[in-house]
């Protein structure tokens, strides 16, 4: 018997009480919040907002600070659930910050609340729905050792991604460095020629038929290269779509930011496949794999954003990137430099082997635990 059944049997063996949210958490209000547009990159204090990243930016305003305690912090927007015990400045608006009102472990409610499935309203309010929910409230005790059990796996998790984190600072270093080699540059107009794709929308998507690529795919599914479509057009649209052929890459041209629009995957299937609008094939006589690498790299980052265009939706033309220029080594140097990269990028992106596999594991074992340790039977009060 664990430690922690022991205390249950002890403490509640008849189950616990639920209760609300707002029932357990009282909301803090900040003394200030700091508007987005005066986050600094550097500065005395940190600032959390409500996305995704804990710290958003920095001030050197000490009078917007919160006392140094333990807090849940709930995105109103985001529903992104975070846990504080540092002192910070809120950062814009949608932050609901929260302490518990029973004597109950900070870091608890927060594994409590991560765990509660709060269905999104979009980008509306979700605190006057969330607090409803409802959460078991057993013994302090029960509570932390609840809480050093999830830590173990949280704290395993956090070293696997600070590993992983260090594998790609060193997996772009060296593609940085392979590809910026001292060989003579050509312009991609010179290496090949770009296809405009056309016509292939997702409702022309079939279970089976003819292996096409869409432009969202490229930036959200594939990686460098793939010899296998996600996705299916009929035989009769195939007839009409613009093809790639084994060793092309296949271009996204069309993105909601400048970090995605240029994305390549080449394809390494035997049979053609199709593509869409949005997107281009890019025919050529290179090492297939060192062109995406190229595609990926530094210098192919900064020849783009001086050439993409567009505010809501950035776009990048086959005008333009013909023009970007590129050290183009010997085949066999190429077939090199491609070994190498190969090797890094499947120990950091590849899902199925390497360290995000492991992350993955690590992550679906802990919400397993998670969910599973803050079942308990419920006893009316």
């Amino acid at each position: 018997m664990t430690k922690l059944d022991q205390l249950i049997k002890k403490l509640c063996p008849n189950g616990v009480e639920y209760k609300s949210l707002k029932d357990i958490c009282k909301i803090v209000t900040a003394p200030k919040k700091i508007n987005s547009r005066e986050y600094m990159k550097e500065g005395k204090y940190p600032i959390v907002d409500q996305g995704k990243n804990y710290i958003v930016g920095y001030t050197d305003d000490g009078d917007a600070l919160l006392p140094k305690e333990e807090y849940v912090l709930f995105g109103d927007h985001t529903r992104e659930v975070k846990y504080v015990n540092f002192q910070f400045a809120q950062g814009a608006d949608g932050l609901k910050i929260l302490q518990p009102k029973l004597p109950m472990s900070t870091r608890y409610a927060y594994y409590a609340i991560l765990s509660l499935n709060i269905p999104t309203r979009g980008y509306n309010r979700h605190w006057s729905i969330a607090q409803d929910f409802v959460i078991p409230v057993p013994p302090i005790e029960v509570q932390n050792e609840i809480v050093r059990i999830l830590d173990t796996f949280t704290e395993l998790t956090a070293e696997l991604t600070a590993e992983l984190t260090a594998r790609k600072q060193q997996y772009n270093h060296y593609l940085n460095e392979l590809l910026n080699s001292q060989y003579p540059t050509k312009t991609l107009g010179e290496l090949g020629t770009f296809v405009r794709g056309n016509g292939l929308q997702k409702k022309d998507f079939v279970e089976s038929g003819v292996g096409c690529i869409h432009y969202g795919q490229i930036y959200t599914y594939y990686g460098t290269y793939t010899d296998k479509t996600k996705s299916f057009d009929s035989p009769e649209l195939a007839q009409k779509l613009k093809k790639a052929h084994y060793g092309d890459l296949v271009i996204a041209t069309t993105s909601e930011n400048v970090e995605d629009v240029g994305k390549a995957v080449v394809w390494l299937g035997k049979d053609d496949i199709c593509i869409g609008g949005h997107s281009f094939v890019f025919h050529h006589n290179q090492n297939p794999k060192y062109m995406s690498y190229l595609f990926q790299s530094e210098l192919f980052r900064k020849q783009k954003i001086r050439k993409t265009i567009g505010v809501k939706v950035i776009e990048l033309s086959d005008k333009a990137m013909s023009l970007f220029s590129f050290p183009i080594p010997p085949l066999e140097e190429q077939e090199r430099i491609v070994k190498i990269l190969d090797r890094f990028e499947a120990l950091c992106n590849d899902i199925s082997v390497g360290l995000p596999a492991e992350i993955k594991a690590r992550q679906q074992q802990y919400e397993y635990y998670r969910n599973k340790l803050l079942t308990f039977k419920e006893v009316k009060a």
